[in-house]
Formats: C-alpha cells, structure tokens, sequence
C-alpha cells in the first residue's frame, strides 16, 4: 500500500456518505452543453449540490450528479446551469454500479 501511495497509484482515501441521511434524495445526471467554459467552470461547479462532473466529448460538454433536497431545488439547479449553455436532465432511479474499484 505504501509503495502505491508513493507512485501516485493510491490518490487518497474517502467515506461513502449516503445522500438520502443527509436530507438529498433527489438525485440527476444533468448534460450541459457549455457556451462558456471558465464561466461555466467557476459559477456552477462549485456548487454544493454537484458530486461528481466530467468534462467530456460529445454533444454535451459536461456530466453533472446532482443531488437536491425537493425537485424545486433541483429546477433552481438546472435553471442556473442554463445561463450558460442548453441542458438536460435525467433524474437517477438507481445506481447499481457506483464507485467500482479497478483491479490491481
């Protein structure tokens, strides 16, 4: 374990919390397709609802997780996102494959 560490292999370690005891229940994928990626980067993503986000190619520039309190926080979400490029949202009914580890 330490050698890994010390090559970079091991990058941290981390709790797995669950969203629901901490009052968020709802929870989505939002694709946003950017206009403007520094605005973007600095207005949305260091919001608190955002869990995971993935600067990718396609279509979409970015893969939000979100997840919000009530449906209404979840539309303020999105909204926000919106001044800054077009949208779309999927809420997540399940997630039967999360944080998988990669083998050794």
């Amino acid at each position: 374990m330490r050698r890994w560490e010390q090559r970079g292999v091991i990058t941290g370690y981390a709790a797995r919390v669950d969203p629901e005891k901490l009052g968020r229940p709802i929870q989505a994928i939002v694709r946003v397709r950017s206009l403007d990626g520094p605005q973007f980067r600095d207005a949305i993503l260091p919001l608190p609802e955002i869990t995971d986000a993935d600067h990718v190619t396609g279509d979409e520039c970015w893969l939000l997780r979100v997840h919000c309190r009530t449906t209404a926080e979840l539309e303020r979400f999105v909204e926000r996102a919106q001044r800054y490029g077009e949208t779309t949202t999927s809420l997540v009914f399940s997630s039967p494959v999360r944080g998988r580890r990669l083998s050794l």
